[in-house]
């Protein structure tokens, strides 16, 4: 495992000038429909790098904004933009069910984990088959991380990034977070009904209480997801990785990352001093944190866009 820290420092000319590149839309066909994307190309002369940039859990768009928030933090729009201004093209989308891809969703009993991971591998196989780039590179944001890890196994991608993945399988971070909200009766049932879907199985009923988090419907979802371990998914990859993880973030913290980089120990681990869960150099205080989420004011933390460039342009394209 190499680890490094990264700490404070002076923006980068990637995050004080002006981007110079050209944007294009781009689509994928999948067999419920289209999703829809940005490609960003750099101005210098192809072929150049381009990085696939999956965006995390929920209704979070290409952008890295969540629906249901107020404001837009632009977190993924402006790594791509520093991207670019460092000669590295990107693809991100709005994933299915989302923004503009909105209607290639499935209906909620119909979905899987595996959809979200197909998709990855659509887009893949579409830049793969562009000539106008060198290599590919899949930057994995949060729950994107675990997809992008997954997509990228076989031949699919010559480098992968991980912005702020968990290192544990879905359920024990699910049943961490709601243990301490769920009134004591409630701890067995949930426990109880986690690990019948951890082993693939569906309860017989559910107590209408935790109806939101396992009603019938969600249950193939959940089964799906709970199946993958990062840990496991993470060592099937035998392509560079880069493990970037800020230790100001509310939502997935060090020992995360910690683990994925104990997994793959051929990985780089960079912690990002004051690096919240949204890219940004935002301290611990929950209002300033939660403030974040909505200000595309504060721009991306500098460093991550230089480290990324530099491991990008070390990666290679893989034989055939």
């Amino acid at each position: 495992m190499h680890a490094q820290k990264v700490t404070k420092g002076k923006s980068s000319d990637a995050s004080v000038k002006q981007t110079i590149s050209t944007e294009q839309a781009a689509s994928v066909e999948t067999p419920s429909g289209v999703l829809h994307g940005t490609l960003l190309l750099p101005k210098s002369k192809s072929p150049y790098p381009i990085v696939l940039i999956i965006a995390g859990s929920g209704p979070t768009d290409r952008d890295g904004n969540v629906a249901g928030v107020s404001g837009s933090n632009n977190s993924l729009k402006m790594l791509a933009e520093g991207l670019a201004a460092l000669g590295i093209a990107s693809l991100r989308y709005d994933k299915r069910g989302i923004g503009e891809s909105a209607k290639a969703g499935k209906n909620e009993a119909e979905s899987s984990f595996d959809n979200f991971i197909e998709d990855a591998v659509l887009w893949n196989k579409q830049l793969r088959g562009d000539k106008r780039f060198s290599s590919l590179t899949i930057v994995g944001h949060s729950e994107g991380s675990l997809i992008g890890m997954v997509a990228a196994q076989g031949k699919n991608a010559d480098g992968f990034v991980s912005l702020a993945g968990a290192g544990r399988p879905a359920n024990q971070i699910l049943l961490e977070q709601v243990r301490p909200q769920l009134p004591p009766d409630l701890i067995k049932p949930t426990e109880e009904i986690m690990a019948l879907l951890v082993a693939g199985k569906t309860p017989e009923s559910v107590p209408p209480s935790l109806n939101a988090l396992f009603r019938p419907s969600i249950q193939p979802y959940l089964i799906s997801w709970f199946r993958y371990d990062p840990t496991r998914e993470i060592a099937k990859l035998s392509i560079p990785v880069l493990l970037i993880q800020g230790n100001t973030d509310i939502q997935v913290n060090v020992q995360e990352a910690e683990l994925l980089a104990k997994a793959k120990p051929s990985a780089r681990l960079l912690i990002v001093e004051g690096m919240n869960h949204v890219l940004k150099q935002v301290p611990s205080e929950m209002d300033k944190q939660l403030k974040s989420y909505g200000d595309s004011s504060l721009p991306v933390v500098p460093q991550i866009i230089t480290e990324i460039s530099k491991f990008v342009k070390t990666v290679k394209r893989q034989k055939p």
